[in-house]
């Protein structure tokens, strides 16, 4: 089979903390009405699955690919599922304050799944927004539980008021939550558990407060780690950097894409989003364009693959082209 990028259908999430922005910002089709907050870009999970959108294999799910075609979508090796999920956040209001496992302890769930690490790329933040990042230096079990008594587990978080192109990486076990006013890329493990710490004492659209998960929270919370900082991004090549290494994944940013780039798949799958203009992609036999906010899978079969800006004059607030691009990491 002729290896070739494959689009997906973005699958949409409708909480209460989101607003309207992956349509107006992102062009993204969102319904006419509610509060969508989450894009699903590329995600291969038992609760939701991409659906490729162009060419031979048009209609299938990835997870159905990931198995059938294991090694043209995955490359060598044992994996028979897409780890990573790619997604995209309007924060119109700001994030419950949470935690994720790692991925012995979600294994062990009663419902598996994996763990979840993850990372941030701020796209757009509205002034004084902010996001948290880590628990404050010297908080303990302790003195969260008496925080969550007291209502105020903001007390104990690490603030952070980022800008647009800024990353921030959130291992698992990190208290976090992203505030008001954010656009955001994030790439994670391809996981759907989340425990709830805090939900600064509001209702949910039901008008209950939603379910808190304490107990599991104060289970899976590294106390040593400390607060998080922005991400320092590490020069590759000239055009591009990485922005997060760790061993759930690797998240690089090609920038200033006047002239094609090579993305360098070398026979690796390879999450491929747009996130602020316009790119081309050509390789041996085809092209394909990405509007802003589209994304795409490039199978490990691929061969060379280059990413080109569409419209250098016109870029965003005069900011580089950009591509972000998001791999498993080296074996």
């Amino acid at each position: 089979m002729q290896a070739y990028p494959l689009l997906t259908k973005p699958v949409f999430q409708d909480y209460i903390w989101g607003g309207r922005r992956l349509g107006t910002e992102l062009g993204k089709a969102i319904p006419d009405e509610g509060q969508w907050a989450e894009s699903w870009e590329v995600v291969d999970h038992a609760q939701q699955q991409s659906v490729v959108t162009n060419g031979e294999l048009e209609g299938e799910e990835l997870g159905h690919i990931a198995r059938s075609h294991s090694k043209w979508l995955l490359g060598d090796g044992e994996l028979r599922q897409v780890p990573l999920l790619l997604k995209y956040l309007d924060c119109n209001r700001v994030l419950s304050v949470q935690v994720h496992p790692g991925d012995a302890y979600a294994k062990a769930m009663s419902t598996p799944d994996l763990g979840k690490t993850e990372a941030w790329y701020i796209l757009a933040a509205e002034p004084g927004a902010k996001l948290y990042a880590g628990l404050k230096a010297g908080v303990g079990p302790a003195d969260l539980r008496a925080a969550l008594a007291a209502g105020s587990v903001d007390d104990c978080l690490h603030v952070i008021e980022p800008s647009a192109g800024d990353c921030v990486f959130i291992p698992a076990g990190t208290v976090h939550a992203l505030g008001a006013g954010l656009l955001v890329a994030e790439i994670q493990q391809a996981s759907n558990t989340t425990f709830r710490l805090f939900d600064w004492n509001r209702l949910g659209n039901d008008g209950k407060p939603r379910p808190l998960h304490i107990e599991q929270s104060l289970e899976v919370i590294d106390f040593d780690a400390g607060p998080r900082q922005l991400q320092e991004p590490v020069k590759v090549s000239e055009c591009r950097e990485n922005l997060v290494s760790c061993e759930k994944f690797v998240l690089d940013r090609l920038r200033d894409l006047s002239e094609p780039i090579p993305l360098e798949n070398a026979g690796r799958m390879q999450l491929i989003t747009s996130p602020r203009d316009s790119i081309i992609l050509r390789w041996d036999g085809g092209e394909l364009q990405l509007a802003k906010g589209q994304s795409v899978v490039l199978p490990a079969a691929m061969s060379a693959v280059t990413a080109h800006a569409v419209d250098i004059p016109n870029l965003q607030g005069g900011m580089p082209a950009e591509c972000l691009i998001m791999r498993l990491p080296d074996a």
